[in-house]
């Protein structure tokens, strides 16, 4: 007697999720309206987020990038945001995990950078009943968001995924602002079937920028434009993030620049690399008028000029929370134009003046340069060429001071590299003495906060890489506490193509605060163990942990090697003799 075998049991279909065809129409749409790049961090209320994001990347219509740690994921779509231009979204589950995003989420607020937060939360059922890893979500980031969503659970509503579609462009629209949170409650099932990716439609593009139709995440410039007039007495200061409007203003206005090292504008004919010491001479004492692009930060010297009575202050509105203006007399308006051109024997007198005084300076606080004299490398006279031999070999064996540092390695970088530099001494000392050239740079000085400068450099590297394959390296300039404040983005592997190097100055504590009056009035002991907070951290391990290549630049020589080095992720730890 034959028997039929029975047929195999099909796998379990699985059930229809609404929360996962919420997460895949919300992504969609956002996609479709200029975003590239998603942030994720693992969690279990935020799967549909995280599986719907993967889904769209394996359809190569968005980047995923994924990181263990909220804090570390936050500052990465930092980073993104602030190289590509775009907004950039970072998805994480309830609880403590949204709390880890507010570091970032402060950053994006104060420099006007366009972060789209997707925090899974509880359907509404579960709030307030002490169900696990739920807390009130709603409004977390108070008013350091430009706009804040709760979104109720989805349930399969006819209607429903257009009006979540109409949410993504208004998140869109939002993010011109700075960082927008829109909250999502999801309920279970929190995952189905494959996700059913919508077919592409037409995105806008990097075309609409200069065209009529703006991205939508872009700011547009209010009404309010004040004429300006040429005169031998305006100066232009370029804080963080002026771009090169403000070198372009300078010149067009005949004024000498003032150009953090962060403003993007720190080039040109115009700039002024010694402003501390000319603001506090004569020249500085000439200045009638004021016009400020960008937040600067590095100095008192700016901020005590832009409150004197008799200096007229035109702040031109930069992305940001705030309008930058000391003193509460600023006259803040959204652009400046031009009449007429500048008389050059004015310049020549006014601009030229300045940056004489600079290079006097510089000429003055520069330290003793042993440099040979290259024409004797070529004498026919051996005890001659002994002597330049000499002389090279006492260049190199000298020890890397901060100046050094600053110096070699702003000299190394150039137009198709990225430089980030930390909130450390080390950027102080590169704005008071690195020359003019236009280079891509970036520090973290909406808050200038010390956290999240690796991960920003991650998602500026990751980005750059994406948008030109050719790009070079992303360098990274900062102190041991800035290194260990961050060490958890050392943590993540990096895809192939990406180059980061990380110039560690290494004092062992905080040594910034000794440029304050604490450092002289507070009881040393104290001063030393909870201001300086000194350590004992083992730098190459802390590298080898992440994968990460490592070197020690004690010497000029060491420093040179470390600049040209191979390796596509690298730490380089210069350790400081003066501490």
């Amino acid at each position: 007697m034959t028997t039929t075998p029975p047929a195999p049991e099909q796998p379990a279909k699985a059930p229809a999720s609404p929360a996962a065809d919420a997460a895949v129409a919300l992504l969609h749409g956002m996609h479709a309206l200029g975003l590239e790049h998603v942030v994720v961090s693992p969690g279990s209320r935020s799967q549909a987020l995280a599986l719907a994001a993967a889904a769209l990347d394996r359809a190569g219509l968005i980047t995923v990038h994924v990181r263990i740690d909220e804090r570390v994921a936050g500052f990465t779509a930092l980073g993104l945001a602030v190289e590509t231009g775009r907004p950039v979204a970072v998805i994480c589950t309830s609880g403590t995990a949204v709390a880890n995003l507010h570091p970032a989420v402060l950053e994006a607020h104060h420099s006007g950078v366009p972060l789209i937060l997707l925090t899974a939360d509880r359907p509404a059922e579960l709030r307030g009943i002490g169900a696990n890893q739920t807390t009130n979500q709603v409004g977390i980031f108070g008013d350091m968001v430009a706009a804040d969503w709760d979104i109720p659970a989805p349930t399969g509503a006819p209607g429903e995924l257009d009006e979540v579609r109409d949410l993504a462009e208004l998140a869109l629209r939002a993010a011109a602002d700075g960082p927008v949170h829109l909250n999502l409650a999801y309920r279970e099932p929190l995952s189905g079937s494959e996700p059913s990716i919508p077919e592409t439609v037409a995105t806008l593009g990097d075309d609409d920028v200069d065209g009529d139709a703006h991205p939508l995440w872009r700011r547009t410039l209010g009404p309010e434009v004040v004429d300006l007039e040429p005169d031998d007495a305006t100066i232009v200061v370029a804080g963080h993030g002026a771009g090169p409007r403000a070198e372009e203003l300078a010149v067009a206005l005949g004024a000498p620049l003032i150009a953090e090292v962060s403003s993007g504008a720190r080039f040109g004919r115009h700039a002024v690399v010694a402003y501390r010491e000319v603001l506090r001479g004569p020249h500085g004492e000439a200045v009638g008028r004021a016009v400020v692009l960008g937040h600067p930060t590095l100095s008192r010297e700016v901020p005590q000029l832009l409150e004197r009575d008799d200096v007229e202050v035109i702040v031109v509105r930069a992305p940001g929370a705030d309008a930058y203006n000391p003193g509460h007399r600023a006259r803040v308006v959204d652009d400046v134009r031009v009449i007429g051109k500048p008389d050059p024997q004015a310049v020549r007198r006014w601009v030229g003046g300045w940056v004489a005084m600079s290079r006097a300076v510089l000429e003055s606080t520069a330290p003793d340069d042993p440099a040979p004299d290259l024409e004797q490398s070529a004498s026919t006279d051996m005890s001659v060429r002994l002597a330049f031999a000499k002389a090279e070999a006492a260049i190199l064996r000298q020890r890397v001071d901060r100046r050094m540092l600053a110096k070699a390695v702003w000299a190394s970088t150039w137009p198709h590299d990225r430089l980030v530099i930390a909130a450390s001494r080390l950027i102080r000392e590169a704005d008071r003495l690195v020359p003019g050239k236009n280079i891509r740079v970036h520090a973290n000085r909406g808050l200038a906060g010390i956290d999240g400068t690796i991960a920003t450099a991650t998602g500026i590297a990751l980005a750059a890489r994406d948008a030109a394959p050719q790009t070079g390296t992303t360098r990274v300039l900062l102190g041991d506490l800035a290194l260990i404040h961050d060490a958890g983005a050392l943590l993540v592997p990096l895809p192939e193509g990406v180059r980061v190097h990380l110039f560690v100055g290494n004092d062992r504590g905080g040594t910034i605060f000794d440029q304050l009056e604490v450092a002289a009035t507070a009881n040393p002991d104290d001063y030393e163990r909870v201001m300086r907070t000194p350590h004992a951290i083992d730098i190459a391990a802390l590298a080898a942990a992440g994968g990460w290549a490592y070197r020690k630049a004690a010497t000029r020589a060491d420093l040179d090697d470390a600049l040209t080095a191979p390796e596509p992720l690298l730490v380089v730890e210069v350790p400081f003799d003066d501490e």
